[in-house]
């Protein structure tokens, strides 16, 4: 009996380790393609071009970094990807002028 119910906790112990580690990675993996879209719009001159969507995306990418460091990585991933939509906004808003 004590066997079984070890084996079941340390199932879901791993189980739970196996899990969060996958958050963390899909999260920095946001994180690095909102970085690669702002710094795509930094070197067309966005913050001229487009400053509405520059702003935007410059402060979704820092909050996102300090949601990631607060392993708080549903959240990270939603604001680097409300980074690197206005990011792409903003790319869209360049290549009009």
């Amino acid at each position: 009996m004590k066997r079984s119910l070890f084996t079941l906790v340390a199932l879901a112990a791993l189980l739970s380790f196996a899990l969060s580690g996958c958050g963390y990675h899909a999260a920095k993996k946001e994180i690095d393609s909102a970085e690669r879209s702002f710094a795509e719009l930094k070197a067309v001159g966005g913050a001229t071009s487009a400053p509405y969507e520059y702003c935007s995306a410059e402060s979704f990418l820092e909050v996102s970094r300090y949601t990631m460091a607060e392993n708080d990585f549903k959240k990270t991933r939603e604001f680097a990807g409300r980074s690197k939509s206005a990011s792409e906004a903003g790319l869209v808003e360049v290549k009009k002028k």
